[in-house]
């Protein structure tokens, strides 16, 4: 195993998994990555399939909100984020994303540095393939307009956590927002 796939395994392997899913997830990635070291993506944009994805969730944590945006080519209100690069660590290419996309150095004093929640997702779309989603925190304040990527997103907004209100998005948004819920004071 190369260094930057026992890298992100080690990542893997310290993510508490919420529930059998997410338990399933690391597990699956932690097969993944014992089998291959062919796991940035190099062709966009699907190959190869799965590849490795860092969220970073802005997140408002005395209102119990979160900052989506509407993703231009996903058609869903997403957190930022995006490919790790070749040989990046989860935690570098969230702190890029949240340049890149929010304009922020991002702060990670609500749940810490490390992802919090682990997904495994087939995409939809033409070129669907696996994405394996790191879930980073940052914070953030809901009373704040934050400018995002007009090459990426069409505008963003602040949803409550509660998860009747929560626009069309990432199928496990709802479980990241209970682990979240879970994890704050």
């Amino acid at each position: 195993m190369k260094p930057a796939t026992a890298a992100v395994a080690e990542t893997t392997a310290g993510i508490a998994p919420l529930d059998v899913l997410e338990q399933r997830h690391i597990a699956q990635t932690l097969d993944w990555l014992r089998g291959t070291d062919d796991i940035f993506r190099r062709v966009k944009p699907a190959t190869p399939s799965p590849h490795l994805v860092s969220y970073v969730a802005l997140i408002d944590p005395h209102a119990r909100a979160i900052f989506l945006g509407r993703h231009r080519k996903a058609s869903l209100w997403l957190p930022m984020g995006g490919h790790l690069e070749p040989g990046e660590r989860p935690l570098d290419a969230a702190r890029r994303e949240a340049v890149e996309e929010i304009a922020i150095e991002p702060q990670f004093t609500v749940v810490g540095e490390e992802p919090l929640f682990l997904t495994v997702t087939t995409t939809r779309g033409p070129a669907a393939h696996v994405d394996i989603s790191f879930w980073h925190v940052i914070s953030g304040n809901s009373a704040l307009e934050y400018a995002l990527d007009p090459a990426e997103f069409d505008g963003g907004h602040w949803w409550d956590f509660d998860k009747s209100t929560l626009p069309d998005s990432d199928p496990h948004l709802a479980r990241f927002l209970t682990k979240l819920g879970d994890a704050l004071p």
